[in-house]
């Protein structure tokens, strides 16, 4: 692997592993500024095609929904709907006509980049209030070993869910690079079905270890399943970002980071794994028996 790659690697990881276990207001305003580097490559790969969405107003909405998720997570799906009326309203009474592909992309826009990602600050915010030590809503732990399953449960749940997300990724690019040989799709011609099953058998592999060590309901079933889920998502983010990228005919959505190319090929495997945790933890765990 490229030394810049590694580099870039690291250093985001830690960027990451502070603002997880901060949480609060300093959790909402880092991820609010990938959501809006993000949304900034996305509607440039939306402009590529010719497409004049409502860009800076589905990023100002978007990031209206981060801020609402930390305030009141069961207030997002109240404000969406708002959301996305204003988006059309803007478009509505542009000198040039909107069209189909104008609104569409400019609703997919609010969707990938605001709404799903609003599930990161939710996840997050779980069970955090009660034990908040700093200002802004964060929270900065004993780290000794008897408080560790003691930490509030929106950390521990999404250090485990970005865990199983790195374990996918590391292990479906060395087992691909290594094994790799039958293809997995044209969308992404370097992923294979090698590497896309040895990346979900690491995601598996963390969660059922981190179900155990939490002491989940379940376990150790539930955390293979919530692995699953994980890996599966991933693979589907990171395919469905492949897929505009190629439609947009770029190599890579840009080249902010270092080996990586730009935010979103970073962060498209986490896009569609927030709501599957936050539902699993919320609605499934809790009706599991001990």
């Amino acid at each position: 692997m490229p030394l810049p790659r590694i580099f870039s690697a690291v250093i985001a990881i830690i960027l990451a592993l502070g603002m997880i276990v901060l949480g609060g207001w300093y959790f909402t305003i880092c991820f609010g500024l990938i959501v809006y580097l993000g949304l900034q490559e996305y509607f440039n790969l939306v402009r590529a095609k010719g497409i004049a969405p409502a860009g800076k107003t589905t990023i100002a909405v978007s990031l209206i929904l981060l801020v609402t998720a930390n305030l009141s997570a069961n207030l997002v799906d109240a404000v969406m709907p708002v959301a996305g009326t204003l988006i059309c309203f803007y478009l509505l009474f542009q000198p040039k006509l909107a069209t189909i592909a104008d609104i569409s992309s400019s609703i997919l826009g609010l969707f990938y980049g605001g709404y799903l990602p609003s599930y990161w600050v939710r996840l997050r915010n779980l069970g955090s209030a009660e034990v908040s030590n700093l200002p802004l809503g964060g929270y900065w732990p004993a780290w000794s070993i008897d408080s560790l399953r003691d930490l509030p449960p929106g950390l521990t749940v999404t250090l485990l869910a970005f865990a199983c997300i790195w374990a996918a990724d590391i292990g479906a690019y060395i087992f691909g690079k290594m094994f790799g040989k039958t293809r997995l799709t044209d969308i992404s011609p370097k992923k294979t079905v090698e590497g896309a099953v040895f990346g979900v058998v690491g995601s598996v592999a963390v969660a059922t270890t981190g179900s155990w060590f939490l002491g989940w309901a379940g376990a150790p079933l539930s955390g293979m399943a919530l692995g699953l889920l994980i890996g599966i998502a991933s693979l589907l983010g990171d395919l469905t970002e492949s897929m505009m990228k190629r439609d947009a005919g770029v190599k890579d959505s840009g080249q902010l980071i270092p080996g990586h190319g730009g935010i979103l090929d970073r962060t498209d495997s986490y896009v569609f794994i927030a709501p599957l945790v936050y539902y699993f933890v919320t609605l499934l765990l809790p009706l599991l028996p001990q």
